[in-house]
């Protein structure tokens, strides 16, 4: 398949780079040449040469990313509390989080495109002790929380409009168990906890997602950590994706 990778530049998207390397055709869609610089020093460059380089918000734009590709996997996120702006003068992050997003699921369904992975985001426990299954809503209130619940939502409306096969995959922290580090940088070094993810393995459950010809519409806790298959569906994600948990986190304890 071909498959376009939106925020290709990202944490989790240079994994998802990797990990499709030898198995698909890949085209990397990316804000700007300049965001590959964040992750380069642990990633490297990248050696692909299909990279569309635009503004999601822009649908023309994303529209002439998704000519000639098979599946998605969108992956392109703001985070508000990453602003220098008061949170109610913040539009860009709505603007990238939800525009973005149905730029990408509307371009789909007008070229008959029916994959599309999206990275969604979730704790792997709920703070009131209930099961998180896909139909257990977030109880997240800030505002980067309740962006990722209307994406989830959106997804599960072009599928029951479109019959797209929509996957949300839900992490809850992602980290780089190979390195040792968190997505800033941090060393996990007894940093252990329910909810750690390492992105290699988040990487390879995006790929699965995509190749899937049998998943409807799904949203799937993906959380490397044992404990979470007790507060999660992690059981299901494995079941359904065929996913094998292969980042060693117990090091960390």
């Amino acid at each position: 398949m071909k498959i376009a990778v939106f925020g290709a530049e990202g944490w989790t998207g240079r994994a998802v780079l990797a990990n499709l390397e030898g198995k698909h055709e890949t085209r990397a869609v990316v804000f700007s040449p300049d965001s590959w610089d964040q992750w380069n020093d642990i990633d490297g460059t990248w050696a692909g040469d299909d990279v569309h380089y635009g503004d999601i918000v822009d649908f023309d734009f994303v529209h002439s990313a998704t000519e000639d590709v098979d599946a998605i996997i969108h992956l392109a996120v703001h985070f508000p509390y990453r602003s220098e702006l008061r949170e109610e003068d913040n539009t860009q992050s709505f603007l990238v989080n939800l525009k973005g997003l149905w730029n990408v699921l509307e371009s789909a369904q007008r070229r008959g495109i029916e994959r599309v992975v999206h990275m969604g985001s979730c704790s792997a426990a709920h703070p009131r002790g209930v099961f998180f299954s896909a139909e257990t809503r977030s109880m997240e209130g800030s505002q980067y929380g309740i962006q990722k619940r209307l994406q989830e939502e959106m997804c599960r409306q072009f599928h029951d409009a479109y019959g797209m096969k929509t996957v949300v995959l839900r992490p809850d922290y992602i980290v780089d168990s190979r390195a040792g580090i968190g997505r800033a940088r941090e060393s996990l070094a007894g940093s252990y906890r329910n909810g750690l993810v390492c992105r290699h393995d988040l990487a390879e459950a995006c790929r699965l997602a995509a190749e899937s010809t049998t998943v409807g519409h799904e949203v799937l806790h993906v959380v490397g950590t044992p404990e979470a298959r007790e507060t999660c569906n992690v059981a299901r994600t494995e079941e359904l994706l065929g996913l094998k948990f292969r980042g060693d986190l117990e090091q960390y304890r």
